[in-house]
């Protein structure tokens, strides 16, 4: 149940473009053909899905605070944190060489269709904040960390594909002149935002019955609370009315 939530609020409601707005340099360059969104959203999938882990295994047994202790007690107090940025740029720069590579070798066309924009993949900011996100929210297992880039990389190939595809068809509309290009694109962008944030009641619409019970219990434990003390207020009363009063 925790990868399918995990999986699922990856890619609909913390989604990279949508939700934190990274990758947007890429997103709007290359979303002008669905073709050449769908071989960079390819590659940005790949990328995550190994450098996430990668970068979790180099957070848990690296550079954490006393991660190296499995190297011997006198390494338990060494803290490498400060080496994060440094160490996750370097995976992920290695791994978009690979991707260039491969690229390159299997579909010169797309190759030359994504231009400079694939080895800039390595500066994408949402491959870069992905494996953030996975530090800073302290993934637990290197399983979870897999299903975090996987879904974070699908979450990020359906919204360049989604602007991509809406925008090969505003091309035959009547759009107003001082809007063609990058003004539509962004309005576009800014509504589709809107219609994701709607899936953030996919995972919370369950606690609602939970919190009503919850709050009808505390309700009710303080009606309790309120008689007792009404209770014992009034038998102070009565003992102090029916106490005969001494006189000197």
């Amino acid at each position: 149940m925790e990868h399918i939530e995990l999986f699922f609020k990856a890619i609909f409601i913390d989604n990279m473009v949508f939700a934190t707005f990274l990758g947007m340099c890429s997103y709007l360059a290359v979303s002008k053909k669905v073709s050449t969104a769908v071989g960079l959203g390819a590659a940005v999938i790949f990328v995550m899905a190994i450098t996430v882990p990668l970068n979790w295994l180099l957070d848990q047994y690296l550079l954490q605070e006393g991660a190296l202790s499995w190297l011997g007690e006198e390494y338990a107090e060494y803290d490498l944190s400060f080496l994060s940025f440094i160490m996750f740029i370097a995976t992920i720069a290695t791994m978009v060489q690979l991707v260039e590579i491969i690229v390159e070798k299997f579909s010169p066309a797309l190759y030359n269709s994504l231009g400079i924009f694939l080895p800039l993949i390595a500066v994408n900011c949402a491959i870069l904040g992905g494996s953030l996100f996975m530090q800073s929210r302290e993934i637990e297992t290197l399983g979870l960390a897999l299903n975090y880039g996987i879904s974070s990389g699908i979450g990020w190939f359906l919204a360049i594909v989604a602007i991509a595809a809406i925008r090969e068809k505003i091309r035959y509309s009547n759009v107003p002149a001082p809007l063609r290009g990058l003004g539509i694109t962004f309005i576009i962008t800014g509504l589709m935002a809107i219609g994701f944030m709607s899936f953030g009641g996919m995972l919370t619409g369950g606690d609602e019955p939970e919190s009503k019970e919850t709050a009808a219990v505390e309700v009710n434990t303080t009606v309790q609370d309120i008689t007792a003390t009404e209770e014992v207020d009034t038998t102070i009363d009565s003992t102090t009315i029916n106490e005969p009063e001494i006189i000197e």
